[in-house]
């Protein structure tokens, strides 16, 4: 058997583990396997405005894979991420705010804000570098910091300075007029600027990745910095780029959140996007060939899954039962793989 034909047998064993244990999981919760896979297709791809919901939620999870795809050929592991995005949203709604009553046209103001979003994801991502490059913070520690302090930041803004007339609520800030958010295709939410955005980043970093020596050299520092610095690559400067590029690219769901989604800026306006991002990373194996479809599968998980306490009765949150059976199973079976592929090499050489 060759490496191609293993690689598709692992992967169909890891579907297929994940698959029971998540039928197991329902089984206990005294719920038909079949009928919660069956509602959860039916709930994300049912009907027109289900496919749009689908598409909403998949274009900031892309978002977020794109820009941890970057981090990640940097040998870098951005647990920063969610905090990335909400300062993402926290920009986008500073000015939308700020220039909400101008005479300046919305699209311009939409523009700005989004920009302004981009800045605030890569503001806090470069940060999370400099506490890692010159602070010696290992990026983990450092990027948890981080989430926390974006957490109780927006908490603050939406209790505090921008909270709505004459009451703090949990709902977020109060909602923007309609001329400053990003049009929708018709009764839906989907905005095509905004999945316009999604597919261009995601298409910008598949080539910067794998067609331009930047990739390959950030590439080269992920794998060891030491030898890279050694052969003239500027480490430093690479990691640094890799946060900031990575940083913004959270932002951006942080902005599209904001202006396609929830037009106010809510306590959870990550919707846990940057978690979800470090799975699929994962399990994609950090090819950014596999991000769109991946990113696409999680996201039909998740708008499905919103069916099962309506139908059977069953918490939402088994479809993150599902997305982390999936993950874990890929994982160890790629290790499998690996030493299944070491032995078969070491008797190929032998022979």
């Amino acid at each position: 058997m060759n490496e191609r034909n293993a690689n598709l047998l692992f992967a169909t064993i890891a579907i297929l583990v994940a698959l029971v244990f998540t039928s197991f999981v329902l089984v206990l919760a005294g719920a038909s396997p079949v009928a919660a896979y069956w509602y959860i297709l039916k709930g994300s791809l049912g009907s027109w405005t289900k496919v749009a919901d689908v598409l909403v939620a998949w274009v900031p999870l892309l978002l977020v894979t794109t820009g941890l795809l970057i981090t990640f050929a940097a040998g870098l592991w951005n647990i920063g991420i969610e905090g990335q995005i909400v300062l993402g949203g926290i920009f986008t709604t500073w000015v939308l705010r700020l220039l909400q009553h101008s005479a300046m046209a919305p699209g311009l103001i939409l523009f700005l804000a989004i920009a302004a979003g981009a800045l605030g994801g890569a503001l806090w991502a470069v940060l999370a570098g400099v506490l890692k490059v010159y602070g010696g913070v290992n990026e983990i520690f450092g990027g948890l910091g981080l989430d926390f302090v974006a957490v109780a930041l927006t908490l603050w803004l939406i209790f505090g300075p921008w909270k709505r007339p004459g009451i703090g609520s949990m709902s977020g800030t109060e909602p923007f007029p309609e001329s400053l958010w990003l049009p929708t295709l018709g009764h839906t939410r989907l905005s095509l600027w905004a999945l316009l955005l999604g597919i261009v980043s995601i298409a910008l970093v598949y080539f910067l990745l794998s067609g331009t020596y930047f990739g390959l050299k950030l590439k080269a520092v992920g794998k060891n910095p030491r030898a890279a610095y050694l052969l003239g690559i500027p480490a430093t400067r690479y990691l640094m780029s890799a946060f900031l590029l990575s940083g913004l690219f959270a932002g951006l769901a942080g902005a599209v959140q904001v202006t396609a989604v929830y037009h106010r800026l809510i306590p959870a306006i990550s919707s846990g996007y940057g978690w979800l991002g470090l799975m699929v990373s994962m399990l994609i194996n950090f090819q950014p060939a596999w991000a769109a479809p991946v990113t696409l599968f999680f996201a039909i998980l998740n708008i499905g899954s919103i069916q099962l306490p309506i139908v059977l009765q069953l918490d939402s949150s088994l479809s993150g039962v599902l997305q982390g059976a999936l993950v874990l199973s890929f994982l160890l079976m790629a290790g499998v793989r690996q030493k299944w592929v070491a032995r078969l090499r070491a008797e190929e050489g032998e022979a």
